[in-house]
């Protein structure tokens, strides 16, 4: 049997622990690994320097395929955020998070199931940022004056800078609908605020419809993010794939990920021409380090999102099957899926690998 090659970022805060229980499942299954263990955050900054050695880039581009665990960036010039700059430097464009409801969450919603693709080269948080009062500030507030006269800029206000490309959205659409067809989805709904922003947003959804008509078979909607939010909250049943900028992304895929039981079961992918990262879609939660408290199942889903990259699908089967299990039990389960939050019967991080892997195990065909 031939090991897939893995790089396997722990990251920092409760990522060790998350990647360290999914990897226990992950090779629970019978697929072979060769992990490539990098450090990126904390770790890597107290080795080498630096929260992001040029290392780490490299060995996900020469890998083609990574798992991470969650960042927090820490305070150094350079880096706003290490998740991002690792993406960027790993060449991804398209970040996946689904969020889908399992039987034994404790949700007001149920068979929820929808599919948030967004950019990750552009927008806002890319960083194009200049501090209030700070020369780079003041020359661009100069310049915006200058050119567009009637625009409005208070002195001494800080600026981000958002940009959106007719090249990066026409790449994101394209990858949304392939995505549908692929997957069996039915529609994609390309989500902006073209109305307020003609400009960017305007480029965006313009790109998306152009998209749309070379794939006639995946019905196409378009919404403002702000109505979205309000639909998404009355009826969420009535959205699949659902494309769009990265910062609406964030937000509204923490909105689904309310839905589902919270951040700690939806999983994320970062899809590029070279590589593909899969990762949790929540963030480090320092303050929870080393407690063994952490719910480790959207880390273990985005390892059956990578194990059906890697095409092992009858492993992915196996193990989404014994995850979905193990909610429906509860017995497992973390604080966070609850209905008593101090419930003094919770489940630990470790707990839950070892109740899944039980049920991996107990499934893994004979021979």
């Amino acid at each position: 049997m031939t090991a897939h090659r893995v790089t396997l970022i722990p990251g920092d805060g409760i990522g060790p622990e998350l990647v360290e229980a999914t990897r226990r499942v992950l090779e629970a299954t019978g697929v072979a690994f060769d992990w490539d263990v990098q450090q990126v955050g904390e770790p890597a900054l107290e080795l080498h320097g630096t929260p992001l050695p040029d290392s780490v880039a490299e060995s996900v581009r020469a890998n083609g395929v990574a798992l991470k665990g969650p960042i927090s960036t820490p305070k150094v010039t350079g880096f706003r955020s290490v998740n991002v700059a690792l993406r960027v430097a790993s060449g991804m464009y398209a970040n996946v998070r689904p969020c889908r409801t399992l039987p034994g969450v404790h949700s007001r919603f149920e068979d929820v199931d929808v599919v948030v693709i967004r950019d990750v080269t552009e927008d806002l948080y890319a960083g194009v940022e200049a501090m209030a009062g700070s020369p780079e500030a003041e020359a661009i507030i100069a310049k915006v004056r200058e050119v567009l006269p009637k625009a409005r800029i208070a002195d001494g206000a800080a600026i981000t800078i958002r940009a959106i490309s007719e090249e990066a959205s026409l790449r994101l659409a394209e990858y949304a609908f392939t995505y549908a067809e692929r997957n069996h989805r039915r529609k994609v709904t390309a989500v902006h605020k073209a109305n307020v922003m003609k400009a960017t947003d305007g480029v965006f959804l313009s790109a998306c419809r152009e998209v749309a008509e070379r794939h006639p078979g995946v019905e196409f909607e378009e919404t403002a993010v702000d109505a979205l939010a309000m639909h998404m909250v009355q009826h969420p049943e009535r959205f699949d794939v659902m494309v769009m900028p990265m910062q609406y992304g964030d937000i509204i895929s923490d909105l689904a990920a309310g839905f589902i039981g919270g951040p700690g079961m939806m999983p994320g992918g970062n899809y590029g021409t070279h590589a593909v990262l899969f990762e949790p879609g929540h963030g480090s939660a320092p303050y929870m380090a080393g407690q063994n408290r952490a719910n480790p199942m959207a880390t273990m889903l985005s390892g059956v999102m990578m194990l059906r990259h890697l095409d092992e699908w009858s492993a992915a089967d196996r193990l989404e099957a014994a995850i979905a299990e193990v909610v429906r039990e509860g017995r497992a389960t973390t604080y966070d899926l609850r209905e008593d939050r101090d419930d003094p019967a919770a489940g630990t991080t470790s707990g839950v690998a070892d109740a899944v892997i039980a049920r991996v195990v107990s499934a893994v065909p004979a021979g």
